[in-house]
Parts: structure tokens; C-alpha cells; sequence
């Protein structure tokens, strides 16, 4: 199980201590980082910006939008990218939900693996430097309408590579099979390895859909590692995160990972957790996020603990756990995780 570097969206502003810290991955030997973008920071500024200091990372996204850009400039941006880091970009992409995609982006949201599929295809045919087509309802090019004077093109760009991995961000079990039928990999939100039956058999069924399962597939997830004597003080450094997706990041019956944390058992912990979140107590909507929901998606208290859980990781389907930290935290994260 190689080890990533989650270096996410921002809040406010650029976080402090972050070139420190790709310093520090890069010399424990981690094998790439990732950034993220909702509707603030985006994935791709970053991600250059932090790969030009350094010199063996891969350079991946977790995830960009889809409704942020066109395909064709989303494989521009990774292409262009690719060339500037020597072959080292993963593209990781997620189709988001309703609240941003329409609230935001201002782009429909239905018909999300519709979308999803198309977009892949026109990646793929982007990066290999085809002439554009697509005579999908989502991404018709060229366009069916205006001047009429659009025609199909070819990127004048010719891609560092055109097998380009491209991963692709899931939760529900249809979105999560489709990755396996279309993408070189899967990127969980949140993963459970201790009840993973429901992503295996989504997987599957991509697979066989595929005509099987491609050798060099990934699964990319971010864990939570907080090492503490007081495992509950560890908890209270995750719950808060929890509590803001279970509760807030989706409305009330369009809530992906609020379905993720229900299918392993804990809708009625949802639904308090969701309920204080929407009528405005953040702080109550935290300390409803139990010790072992906590638990099953991170690993938190003494490095005893953590070590023994470990195997539950390393046994499941990731291959690449993406954690966070100051430098410190990293280098106690790569001894543990070995």
C-alpha cells in the first residue's frame, strides 16, 4: 500500500506550512499528492505550483469538478500539466452534487453517469489527440447550435502520454461500478474497510462489464490518522469533519455520504446528525458523530491502537491511502504504516 499526500482545498485563504510538508513526503519516500477543489481554491493551481518543488511525486486530483470545465479543457489543463511534470499527473475527477454543481457551477446536475461516462470518453479521445466528436446530450461538440460554424479538432498539443491515468470519485454503488467499467482507478470519500462487500460487488460488476479488471487499477482513499493517548481526543479532531458532510454537504434526502455512513448501520446517527447540523448547531451535530463511526473510517489514538488496526487497511482494496499532517505526523504515519 503506497502512501499519498492529502493536501485538499483551501478554507480562507492558502494554508500555511504545505511546501514544508511535500518536502517531507518527498523525502520519506511518499508516492504522491493530491489536491482537491469544491468551490473556492481549485485542484489544478496548486497542484503546479506545489509539483514544481518537487521532483519524484505524482501529481494527482482528489477530485477535480467535472461541471467546473468542458472536458476538452479539463484534459488541456492536465495534459499541459503532464508535459510541465515529466509524465507525473493522475487525473482524478467526480461529478459532485446538486447543491454545488447547480448552486455554483450553474450547470444541471441529473443524469450524473450519463454525464459521467461522456466526459471520460471525450477525455480519453482529448488525450489521445482524436479529432473531437460527441453527439451526447451532455457535451455535444461541436456545438449544435450558434454560428454553425464549429468544426471537430485536434489538440495541438501532443500528450506526454496518452494512457494518462484517469481515477474516477465515487460513493453510491452505481457510480462506484462505473468507475470500474470506464477509469484506471476509483478514489472512496469515505471508506469502511469492515464493510466493503457492497464496493466489491459494485466493483465486479464493472469489471466483468469491462471484459475484466485492468492490471495497474487503483483505489486512492484518504484516511484520517490521528495519533493521541486519548482516543477520544483524537475522535474530536475528526468529528467535526464527519458532522460537515453527514450534515451539510448535500440537502436533506440528496445526501451521498450521508448514504455511505447509513449503509454501514448508522442511519438514525445520521439523521440527528444531519437534523442539528440544518437547524444551525454545528457544535451539537459534532459530538452526535460517535467514537466508532469515527472509527470506521480513520484511525485515531496511541500508536498501539493504530498499528493494530492497520492490517484492516492494508487487507482492503486501497492502494494508495492518502493521509495528512505536519512533517512530524508523516514521518510517524510511514513508520507505521511500514
Amino acid at each position: 500500500m503506497k502512501l499519498g499526500l492529502a493536501l485538499g482545498y483551501w478554507g480562507s485563504g492558502p494554508p500555511p506550512g504545505v511546501e514544508e510538508k511535500v518536502a517531507a513526503a518527498e523525502d520519506l519516500g511518499f508516492d504522491s499528492l493530491w489536491t482537491a477543489e469544491a468551490y473556492g481554491s481549485d485542484a489544478f493551481t496548486p497542484l503546479a505550483w506545489y509539483g514544481a518543488r518537487s521532483s519524484r511525486l505524482r501529481l494527482g486530483t482528489s477530485v477535480v469538478q467535472m461541471s467546473a470545465r468542458t472536458p476538452t479543457a479539463t484534459a488541456m489543463a492536465a495534459m499541459t500539466l503532464d508535459h510541465l511534470s515529466g509524465g507525473r499527473v493522475t487525473l482524478g475527477i467526480g461529478a459532485s452534487g446538486p447543491q454545488v454543481v447547480e448552486g455554483w457551477y450553474g450547470q444541471p446536475y441529473p443524469k450524473p453517469l450519463a454525464r459521467t461516462r461522456e466526459y471520460v470518453r471525450i477525455l480519453r479521445d482529448t488525450i489521445a489527440r482524436e479529432k473531437v466528436v460527441s453527439d451526447g446530450p451532455h457535451y455535444p461538440i461541436p456545438h449544435p447550435g450558434g454560428t454553425g460554424l464549429g468544426k471537430p479538432l485536434r489538440s495541438t498539443l501532443h500528450p506526454y502520454r496518452t494512457d494518462l491515468p484517469i481515477l474516477l470519485a465515487a460513493e453510491g454503488p452505481k457510480n462506484v461500478a462505473l468507475a470500474a467499467e470506464i477509469a484506471d482507478g476509483w478514489q472512496p470519500l469515505f471508506y469502511a474497510p469492515r464493510h466493503d462487500a457492497h464496493y466489491r460487488e459494485s466493483l465486479e460488476t464493472g469489471f466483468a462489464a469491462r471484459g475484466g479488471r485492468p492490471e495497474n487499477f487503483e483505489v486512492v482513499c484518504m484516511v484520517q490518522i490521528v495519533v493521541d493517548d486519548d482516543t477520544e481526543a483524537a475522535a474530536d479532531r475528526i468529528r467535526p469533519f464527519l458532522a460537515l458532510y453527514i450534515g451539510g454537504m448535500g440537502a436533506k434526502g440528496a445526501n451521498f455520504h450521508y448514504e455511505v455512513f447509513a449503509r454501514m448501520g448508522y442511519e438514525d446517527e445520521c439523521a440527528r446528525i444531519q437534523e442539528l447540523y440544518l437547524a444551525g448547531d454545528k457544535g451539537a451535530a459534532a459530538k452526535a458523530v460517535p467514537t466508532s463511526m469515527v472509527e470506521q473510517v480513520a484511525l485515531v489514538g496511541p500508536e498501539a491502537k493504530i498499528a493494530e488496526e492497520l492490517p484492516v487497511f492494508r487487507d482492503s482494496l486501497v492502494t494508495t491511502m492518502v493521509v495528512d499532517g505536519p512533517p512530524d505526523a508523516l514521518r510517524r504515519i510511514r513508520d507505521l504504516v511500514g
